[in-house]
């Protein structure tokens, strides 16, 4: 496992949609398992193929009890909606007010290319969300309604 580089904001990777995984493969598995170091690393909670200058659809998202592996990931259904400071590894030291879905469900791949569904409320609602954005080139600071300062974080 190594860890890689994340991308800035400033990257045209981060802005361009991601293709399919077609291929189920030891290349997949790699980097499956370098985004996990690099998440684990970073101490996010969620982390995007493009963030780390892959145009695939795949999305690590850290639910608290695991690290899931999301592989050409689609949300089927959302409920309830919340609003918070959401930030971006890509993003460094910015944080931004944004709404979002208060649950979430997913259907995605694993890594050996088996469909499953999951699902989360609250942060890993957020995080679903968020993640899956990245795969369509949108960033978060592209939905953010206001930026959150520094004094406003730490009163949450």
């Amino acid at each position: 496992m190594a860890i890689r580089k994340i991308l800035t904001v400033d990257e045209d990777v981060l802005h361009k949609v991601c293709k399919p995984v077609e291929n189920f493969d030891q290349k997949l598995h790699t980097l499956l398992d370098d985004m996990r170091q690099t998440l684990i690393d970073s101490e996010g909670v969620g982390l995007a193929a493009p963030q780390v200058g892959i145009l695939r659809r795949v999305v690590l998202v850290d639910n608290g009890e695991e690290i899931l592996e999301l592989i050409n990931p689609t949300i089927l259904e959302t409920d309830g909606e919340q609003e918070g400071a959401e930030g971006c590894l890509s993003v460094p030291g910015r944080y931004g007010w944004v709404k979002r879905p208060y649950y979430a469900k997913v259907r995605a791949q694993d890594r050996n290319g088996n469909w499953f569904e999951t699902e989360g409320e609250e942060l890993t609602a957020r995080c679903f969300c968020h993640e899956l954005d990245h795969l369509e080139g949108i960033i978060y600071t592209e939905k953010m309604e206001r930026d959150v300062t520094d004094e406003l974080m730490g009163e949450e």
